[in-house]
């Protein structure tokens, strides 16, 4: 028979004891869910498409707006010479497109160009790998009809291989944020980032529908 003092010493051990069995086991079931949690959140999300023509069609118009303001088409011009200005006339300095999109001898878009905008009105705008596409892919933008931009855009011998996901992600590429911060006196492509990313993946999932020519 244990005695009364016996038995508190051993209520004593036990409690300190079930506590740590308890905190041990509540570490062990947040621990999984936080693997869990952070499984999900790396895995690649599938894009489910829906084919809804009217709805596709009528978010391109404004993703139209927005690939012919000056933000975007002055980049992607019909020759080898980039655009400038809201009037998209040709670069001042005449340089040209180069295989890479960079430039041609010592005549590179980094030269001037540099990695963020230079203060000041009419001084040159900058963003990290400033280019034009290449010249085996050139994207062009400027003098296409609403209808022959959309094609050519989901064409991956035309838009540098992209499928669907690539083509969703690129609404976040650097040059492409960047039309919404040029610089100062430059103006703004005609929607917000924003809704412009909104339009491009609504058109992308329902179907990419080229609107009628």
């Amino acid at each position: 028979m244990k005695t009364d003092k016996e038995k508190k010493e051993i209520s004593k051990f036990r409690l300190p004891v079930t506590l740590s069995v308890i905190a041990l086991f509540l570490i062990g079931i947040v621990s999984a869910f936080s693997e869990d949690a952070h499984y999900t959140g790396n895995k690649e999300i599938a894009v489910v498409v829906k084919k809804d023509s009217v709805r596709s069609v009528n978010a391109f118009k404004k993703v139209y707006a927005v690939l012919q303001s000056p933000r975007c088409m002055n980049c992607h011009p019909s020759g080898d010479i980039p655009l400038q200005g809201d009037d998209n006339r040709l670069h001042a300095m005449f340089p040209k497109r180069g295989a890479d999109g960079k430039g041609i001898l010592a005549m590179k878009c980094a030269n001037c160009h540099q990695t963020e905008n230079t203060t000041g009105l009419k001084t040159p705008p900058g963003s990290p790998d400033w280019h034009l596409p290449p010249s085996s892919m050139k994207m062009v933008f400027q003098g296409r009809s609403a209808s022959e931009l959309a094609k050519q855009l989901v064409d991956p011998k035309q838009n540098g291989n992209k499928d669907l996901k690539a083509l969703i992600a690129h609404a976040d590429d650097g040059l492409v944020k960047w039309g919404w911060n040029p610089g100062e006196g430059r103006t703004l492509p005609p929607i917000s980032h924003a809704e412009f990313k909104e339009a491009w993946i609504t058109w992308l999932t329902n179907g990419a529908y080229a609107p009628a020519q």
